[in-house]
């Protein structure tokens, strides 16, 4: 007999998934099962691992997936396979979200289960608008309602005339039903000129705001093009927006920026570009992977017979190390090498590793910045190990055999194309972009392949964004000048060069 598994029903948050719960996030981690909604952040399922089986049973405007019915009968069916499952349900799973059906499905079969209750987005949306539900100057009261009720009522069982009284109200789903809350919270004393706001998308970069009054919040509606998923906000305190609105004023808010690095090196700019208000979509256009051969060893296990160690990316290091490792040697092998590295990110990539450099570009974090930095040490008759990829310019190599050096090249990962950009491309060509970032000239070189290869049209209103010179140069090859340049080349410069560029446009 199979061992029964356990539901773990998680509030996956309002959207913004900075609002997800640790022990949400535990649970998705180990979950060997997740079904989830419409409304659940899909960024939060890249916690859980590989072999976990997803199962979407969203709605969207009404229609269903799955019906609720099925989606119960399905829980009952995984944890009775010895599944661990987490149902991850957006905002709370006992706020509107149907949470206690599951359960009671849940218990009339015996299956173990828990709650993690989940930020709901009646609080939670408001606050990213700049609203907050409850202020003392204004109210004391709140009331969370539901504008979408079950189907199959006669009549509302909403008490709007007890709703009038209150100071705040919050309606979760009722953008369709919108004219319908207005008109009877008005018949039943509540003041047309209240001020109302009607909130889309809340904490994400796809939020959008409609403000006006009971009498004039469905023509605002209109206006702004809000439709579901929203959130209706009625009270005095809609007014604290115009001093609170904090969300929205971020630099970067509403614009889509597409990151064309590598998926394991995207994080630091995405999370960058997301915390200044950005909507991130990853295209990546290179695959990075390690180069391990006979040669690969035999430098690895002779490094004494060198003087110096040159990285000139983070990549670089990662793959040196992973064939250190692999060797069964570690950091000792180095001994006396002294170690140069291109720029702040490669430095800290290497501090990881409880190694500092000796060398760094001061300001030009390029191959030509190492060589002025080269200049400062004596290199002749020396003899260097440069890490790098399969394919780099030679400016650096060259100019230090110039100096005298012996230079040994380490081709330690190649640049590959990953087979599923093409379509994550062509989706956020067709929905719009505001800006594209480059952080390589192998960024560059792959994303026109990719527009060449089917046969795209790059708008010229869509910024394109340079870590640097060299990526810039790459670009101009391509018929295209760079629209911003980083000043410093690094993540946050490039991140900065966008910020400065839409504050003065």
């Amino acid at each position: 007999m199979n061992k029964i598994g356990k539901v773990y029903l998680v509030g996956a948050g309002p959207g913004d998934p900075g609002l997800f719960t640790l022990k949400g996030k535990a649970l998705l981690e180990k979950a060997e099962v997740v079904v989830y909604d419409y409304l659940a952040n899909p960024e939060l399922l890249k916690f859980c691992k590989e072999s976990c089986e997803f199962i979407y049973v969203g709605k969207k405007g009404g229609a269903h997936t799955m019906p609720q019915e099925e989606i119960n009968k399905l829980l009952v069916k995984k944890a009775k396979e010895g599944k661990l499952v987490v149902r991850l349900k957006g905002g709370d799973p006992f706020l509107f979200g149907r949470g206690g059906e599951e359960l009671e499905e849940l218990v009339k079969e015996g299956i173990p289960f828990e709650v993690v209750p989940g930020i709901t987005s009646g609080i939670a949306v408001p606050a990213y608008a700049g609203i907050p539900v409850t202020h003392r100057d204004f109210t004391s009261t709140l009331a969370l309602i539901t504008g979408h009720e079950a189907e199959g009522k006669e009549e509302s069982r909403i008490d709007f005339k007890a709703l009038a009284r209150l100071g705040t109200l919050v309606f979760f789903m009722g953008v369709k039903n919108l004219p319908h809350i207005v008109e009877n919270l008005i018949k039943e004393g509540k003041k047309p000129e209240t001020p109302c706001a009607v909130i889309q998308w809340g904490t994400t970069p796809k939020q959008k705001t409609a403000e006006g009054t009971l009498a004039t919040i469905g023509e605002e509606v209109k206006k702004k093009g809000i439709t579901a998923p929203a959130i209706i906000v009625v009270g005095e305190v809609v007014n604290l927006r115009k001093n609170f609105n904090w969300f929205e004023k971020k630099p970067l808010f509403g614009k889509r920026i597409i990151i064309t690095r590598t998926r394991e090196q995207a994080s630091k700019l995405r999370e960058a570009l997301y915390e200044n208000g950005a909507e991130v979509i990853e295209i990546p256009t290179i695959e990075v992977r390690p180069i391990i051969n006979e040669e690969t060893k035999y430098i690895i296990r002779n490094l004494s017979n060198f003087d110096w160690l040159i990285f000139t990316s983070e990549n670089g290091i990662r793959f040196f190390f992973e064939a250190l490792f692999n060797e069964e040697l570690d950091v000792r092998a180095l001994g006396s090498l002294k170690i140069a590295v291109i720029g702040p990110a490669t430095l800290e990539a290497l501090k990881n590793f409880g190694l500092r450099a000796d060398l760094i570009p001061e300001k030009n974090y390029t191959q030509e910045g190492l060589v002025e930095a080269f200049e400062k040490a004596e290199v002749s008759g020396k003899k260097i190990l440069l890490v790098r990829a399969k394919i780099a310019r030679e400016v650096l190599p060259e100019s230090l055999k110039e100096k005298g050096a012996e230079v040994t090249i380490l081709p330690i990962y190649e640049t590959l194309k990953p087979n599923d950009s093409a379509e994550l491309l062509k989706k956020a060509l067709s929905e719009g972009v505001d800006a594209i970032t480059f952080t390589s000239s192998s960024t560059v070189e792959n994303f026109f392949e990719l527009i060449k290869e089917e046969g795209l049209t790059l708008s010229d209103k869509v910024v394109l964004a340079s870590i640097g010179p060299i990526t810039s140069s790459t670009l101009r090859k391509f018929g295209y000048n760079p629209t911003v340049e980083a000043k410093e080349y690094t993540i946050p410069g490039l991140v900065q060069a966008l910020i400065d560029y839409y504050q003065s446009h």
